[in-house]
C-alpha cells in the first residue's frame, strides 16, 4: 500500500499562481499638448480613455501564430463625442486628419503611441481623437478613443497626442 504524503500545504502550493492573469485589464491614458507656431505650449490635457472591443480582439489576436489584425499606426481627430466600446470609427472625423504615428514604444507592460498633427492638419475645434490600425480616414478599426472639452487648433498650431495602453492584472 502506498501512502499519499501530500499535505494541505502542498495542495495550497499547487494552486498558487493559477488564474493569475484571468483578470488581465487594458487601460488607456491620453495626453494632448497644443503648441503654437513657435513651439510654446498653449494647452495640455490628460485623461483616461475608452479601450474598445476591437482593442481587446487585437491583443488576443497577437498571440496567434499568424495574427490577422494589424497593430495601431494612425490617429485621427474629430468634432463629435460619445463613442463607446463597440464603436469602430469617430463620431464626426475631421477630413484629412488621419496621421501616421511618430513612434510606438513599449516599456514593461505599457505601449506609448505618439502622433504629431502639424500645422494645417486637423485645424479647428477638436473634441475627440482615436487610435486606429488602418490608414484610410473614417474607417475601422478604432482601438482607443477619447472625447474632451474643445481644443481650438489654429492653422499654425501643432497638436501632439501621447496615448499609453497599459496591461495590468
Amino acid at each position: 500500500m502506498i501512502k499519499d504524503g501530500m499535505t494541505i500545504k502542498d495542495k495550497m502550493t499547487l494552486q498558487m499562481g493559477k488564474n493569475y492573469c484571468d483578470s488581465l485589464k487594458l487601460s488607456g491614458k491620453i495626453v494632448l499638448e497644443l503648441f503654437d507656431e513657435n513651439g510654446n505650449l498653449k494647452d495640455r490635457r490628460e485623461d483616461t480613455n475608452t479601450v474598445t472591443t476591437l482593442a481587446l480582439n487585437m491583443v488576443a489576436d497577437q498571440f496567434d501564430d499568424t495574427p490577422s489584425i494589424a497593430l495601431p499606426g494612425w490617429m485621427e481627430l474629430g468634432t463629435g463625442t460619445g463613442q463607446l466600446v463597440d464603436d469602430s470609427i469617430l463620431d464626426a472625423y475631421i477630413a484629412g486628419s488621419r496621421t501616421a504615428i511618430d513612434s510606438a514604444t513599449t516599456t514593461g507592460a505599457a505601449v506609448a503611441y505618439i502622433c504629431t498633427f502639424g500645422a494645417g492638419t486637423g485645424t479647428g475645434p477638436i473634441t475627440e481623437a482615436g487610435l486606429f490600425n488602418v490608414v484610410t480616414q473614417n474607417t475601422t478599426d478604432l482601438i482607443l478613443y477619447d472625447d474632451f472639452a474643445v481644443i481650438n487648433k489654429g492653422a499654425a498650431d501643432s497638436l501632439v497626442i501621447t496615448w499609453t495602453l497599459t496591461f495590468a492584472v
